[in-house]
C-alpha cells in the first residue's frame, strides 16, 4: 500500500462529522482504495456511529458495493440496528443467506436481538437453527444473545436450556438470565441463580434488585440493596431508579432522601427518568413540597413526569393545584396521555369536583381522541358517586362500551360498591356486589357488602355473608402492615407470629393499653 494511501486511512480515522468524512471519502477514491474492502468497512462503520453518521448514506454506499465481505455486511447490519432499523437488519440477513453467505458469531447476535424487539418468534427459531447447524450455540456472544431472544419470547425453559449448555459463562449470562426470571414474575429461581453467581457484579446485583421490585417485593430489594453496598458495589441509575420505587411504595423516606443526597454528594447527572423517580418518590412518601421543588427545577419534562406531578398532587388532596398543574401541561405543549386522566380524575374525585371530572372526561374523549379504559371508568364512577350521584355511576357502567371484559366490568362495579359503603348506600351497593361476585371470586366484595350491612345495622346479613363466604371457600386476604426502623422493614401479617420480637411489642402494647385506660379514667372523673 503507497504512502498516500495510509495517509487517507489515517484521515479516514480522525474523520469527526459526515462533511469530513465526505472529503475523506473523496481523497479514499482519489488514491485508489474506492473498491478497497477495509476503507470500505471504516466508511459503514462511521456512518453506523449513533451520535454523528448517517444510515442513508451507508445504505448508498452499501449498494454499490459488488461484492461485500461478511466483515462489510456485518458492519451494515449493525448500522441497522444501532439506528433503529430492526425490520431492515432481518431483511439485510436474509438477503445474506439468499446470496449464499455464512453469517458469523458477529452477524448473529444483531439478528437475534432484532427477532427479540419485534417478536419474530419462527423467524428467532430459524436462527437459532443457523446458529446449532454453524456451530455458534457455545460462543458466548452468540450464546448471550440466544438467552436474551428466548427471555424476550418469555421461554425461559429454552433460555435456561442455552444457559445450561455455555461451557464458560460470564457476567453477562448471569444477568441477562436473572433479568428473564425476575421479567416472568420467578423471582425465587431469579434469587437462587444470583446466589450461585461466581462474580456478581453490578449488572447482577442491579437484575436481582430490578427483579425484586417488579414482583412488589419492596422490602426485599431494600435489603439487596444494603447488601450491596456492603460489597462496595456502586449503584448505577437503573439501580437508584429501582431503589427510589421501593422507596415510594413503602413509604421509606429515609432512604430515599439518603439516595437524594448520595446523587448530590457524588454530583450525580440527573437524567429525565431519575428526576421523575425522584419526584414520584417525595410525592408518594408525603413530602410534596419537595416533589414540586424538584419538578420546577427540572430542565426537560416528558409526559411521565406531568403524569407523577399530577398524581401527587391529587394523591394528597390538592385538586385545583392538579388541575393548573393539568393546564400548564397543555399550555407546554406536552400531550397528555391516558395515565394523565386517571391522575386528573382522581384529583377531581378527591375535591368533589364532578362536573369539572365530566368536562375533562369530555376533552379526553372527543379532543384527545382518546378511548377510556376501565381505570378511567372506575376514577368517574368514584367522582358521581363522591358527588352522591349514584345513579348516574350505575347507569354509566351499563353503557360502557368494553363491558365485555369481565375483568374491565368488575374494576367499575368495585369502584361503584367501594362508594357505596363509603355513603351508607345499602340497596345500590347490595346490586353491585351481586353484579361483581358474578364477575369474579374475590374476597373483596363480600366484606366490603358485609362492612355495608354491619355498618347500617343488619348485622344478620353481615353475618349472613361471612357464612356465604366460607361455603364458597372464598378466604379473605390478611390484612398487612409495615414500619421501617433504622433502615430496616418490619412486616406484620393479621394473626401471624413468626415476628422474632413478637413477645417484646405484645408487652409494650400491653402497657400502652393500661397506659390509655388509666388517662381515659383520668379524663372521665374529670
Amino acid at each position: 500500500m503507497s504512502s498516500s494511501s495510509k495517509r487517507c486511512l489515517k484521515l479516514l480515522e480522525r474523520c469527526k462529522n459526515m462533511n469530513q468524512l465526505n472529503q475523506a471519502h473523496a481523497q479514499a477514491i482519489t488514491c485508489g482504495l474506492g473498491t478497497n474492502n477495509f476503507a470500505l468497512s471504516r466508511l459503514l462503520a462511521f456512518c453506523a456511529n449513533p451520535n454523528h453518521g448517517s444510515l442513508t448514506h451507508a445504505w448508498n454506499l452499501f449498494q454499490h458495493i459488488q461484492n461485500p465481505t461478511i466483515c462489510i455486511c456485518n458492519t451494515m447490519i449493525k448500522a441497522f440496528f444501532v439506528k433503529g432499523e430492526i425490520f431492515k437488519t432481518i431483511r439485510l440477513y436474509t438477503n445474506m443467506l439468499n446470496n449464499g453467505m455464512y453469517p458469523d458469531n458477529y452477524t448473529l447476535p444483531y439478528v437475534l436481538k432484532a427477532c427479540a424487539k419485534l417478536q419474530y418468534f419462527c423467524f428467532g427459531e430459524l436462527v437459532y437453527g443457523h446458529c446449532l447447524k454453524l456451530g455458534f450455540v457455545f460462543d458466548i456472544f452468540v450464546g448471550n444473545a440466544l438467552i436474551a431472544m428466548y427471555c424476550g419470547f418469555d421461554n425461559l425453559k429454552v433460555a435456561r436450556s442455552i444457559f445450561d449448555e455455555i461451557p464458560k459463562l460470564d457476567v453477562v449470562s448471569w444477568t441477562v438470565m436473572i433479568s428473564g426470571y425476575g421479567q416472568m414474575g420467578d423471582i425465587d429461581t431469579a434469587r437462587l441463580l444470583f446466589d450461585e453467581a461466581p462474580v456478581k457484579d453490578r449488572g447482577i446485583w442491579g437484575a436481582v434488585i430490578s427483579g425484586y421490585v417488579k414482583n412488589n417485593c419492596f422490602k426485599e430489594g431494600l435489603y439487596l440493596f444494603r447488601l450491596m453496598q456492603m460489597n462496595d458495589i456502586e449503584p448505577d441509575e437503573a439501580i437508584f431508579v429501582s431503589i427510589l420505587c421501593a422507596c415510594a411504595h413503602l413509604g421509606a423516606l429515609d432512604t430515599g432522601i439518603w439516595i437524594h443526597k448520595y446523587l448530590d454528594k457524588q454530583k450525580f447527572p440527573l437524567s429525565l427518568r431519575l428526576s421523575t423517580c425522584l419526584v414520584d418518590m417525595y410525592a408518594k412518601c408525603g413530602n410534596l413540597d419537595m416533589a414540586k421543588k424538584l419538578f420546577d427545577e427540572m430542565r426537560q419534562r416528558d409526559v411521565v413526569s406531568w403524569n407523577v406531578m399530577v398524581s401527587g398532587m391529587a394523591m394528597h388532596g390538592y385538586g385545583e393545584s392538579a388541575l393548573e398543574l393539568f393546564r400548564q401541561m397543555e399550555n407546554d405543549g406536552v400531550r397528555p396521555d391516558d395515565v394523565t386522566f386517571i391522575a386528573v380524575f382522581s384529583a377531581c374525585s378527591y375535591s368533589g369536583m364532578v362536573f369539572e371530572g365530566l368536562r375533562i372526561l369530555d376533552i379526553m374523549c372527543n379532543v384527545y381522541k382518546i378511548e377510556p379504559k376501565s381505570e378511567h371508568f372506575g376514577c368517574i364512577i368514584d367522582l358521581l358517586s363522591r358527588g352522591g350521584l349514584f345513579e348516574e355511576a350505575s347507569q354509566i357502567i351499563q353503557r360502557m362500551p368494553d363491558s365485555s371484559n369481565p375483568s374491565n366490568e368488575a374494576i367499575a362495579w368495585r369502584a361503584l360498591l367501594s362508594s357505596c359503603y363509603s355513603y351508607g348506600q345499602t340497596k345500590l351497593g347490595e346490586v353491585a356486589a351481586e353484579k361483581l361476585m358474578e364477575l369474579e371470586d374475590h374476597s373483596g366484595a363480600y366484606v366490603l357488602l358485609s362492612n355495608l350491612y354491619a355498618a347500617s345495622g343488619k348485622h344478620y346479613d353481615a353475618k349472613r355473608i361471612k357464612q356465604m363466604m366460607r361455603s364458597r371457600g372464598v378466604n379473605k386476604a390478611p390484612g398487612c402492615s409495615s414500619v421501617k426502623i433504622n433502615g430496616i422493614v418490619h412486616e406484620f401479617i393479621a394473626g401471624e407470629k413468626s415476628h422474632l420480637q413478637m413477645e417484646e411489642i405484645h408487652l409494650i402494647l400491653d402497657k400502652l393499653d393500661k397506659q390509655l385506660d388509666y388517662a381515659g379514667e383520668i379524663y372521665s372523673a374529670d
